[in-house]
């Protein structure tokens, strides 16, 4: 009886073989097979072009959007759809994983987005990682999962409220930094409640003194009430 071998059928090259736009395209192509199982949203982005190349189904309906849209927007998809305050925060985490160029490092981040979920602004945590590298050996695709954060939730409330103290920071850095060293001891013992005796009896110093340093704080920081005081002790980690 003749053994006959069954004839060998060709293979895929391997990617690494592949030209950068086929690699690219295998990639997408690659992880858009499985995005819309997960339960949040999928974005690839071009690092060369700063546009999305690729993006779930589902994002796209949260955005009113198309890939085609997106693809034109390219830089301006960020100002269209994001809180652009916040950017501050993130894009520092960005930069750090392009400096590192490595395919094992992730940032995580929360973002405010336009989405049809809310009339204003969506909460959602978004962790990123470097997805391909160009045929130079640097970075070239990021990948993106977006996953929203329920607005009842604890967690949310706490994200709100640390995002709203960190723009308060930003807008009034300038006042506080005007101020003495004891002037703000003044303004942490003030935003604990403390009257001006307690004020002069921890300090040691006059209650006149004192006095005279909440006028002055008042005055530097522009606040009228207890609650404005507040603002900058919790903003600038003074309590």
């Amino acid at each position: 009886m003749v053994s006959r071998k069954a004839p060998r059928l060709p293979t895929a090259p391997p990617t690494h073989y592949m030209p950068e736009q086929e690699r690219v395209q295998a990639k997408i192509a690659q992880i858009a097979a499985t995005a819309e199982e997960y339960p949040g949203v999928v974005i690839i982005h071009n690092i060369r072009t700063a546009s999305v190349v690729y993006m779930s189904q589902r994002g796209m309906a949260l955005l009113c959007t198309s890939m085609e849209e997106l693809r034109a927007l390219g830089p301006d998809y960020h100002l269209r759809f994001f809180n652009p305050e916040e950017s501050i925060e993130y894009v520092p985490k960005i930069m750090g994983l392009l400096a590192q160029n490595s395919l094992d490092q992730i940032t995580s981040f929360f973002q405010q987005v336009r989405t049809t979920e809310s009339p204003d602004w969506s909460l959602y945590q978004t962790s990123m990682r470097l997805l391909l590298h160009g045929d130079d050996g640097l970075p070239l695709l990021f990948i993106c999962f977006a996953c929203p954060v329920d607005a009842a939730s604890a967690i949310s409330i706490k994200v709100q409220r640390l995002l709203e103290e960190n723009r308060f920071l930003r807008k009034h850095y300038h006042q506080f930094e005007q101020l003495t060293r004891r002037e703000r001891e003044v303004l942490r013992l003030l935003a604990l409640g403390h009257s001006a005796p307690e004020i002069a009896d921890v300090l040691g110093i006059s209650v006149q003194t004192a006095e005279t340093h909440r006028r002055n704080l008042r005055h530097k920081l522009n606040a009228d009430s207890g609650f404005e005081l507040g603002q900058y002790a919790r903003a600038f980690d003074l309590i």
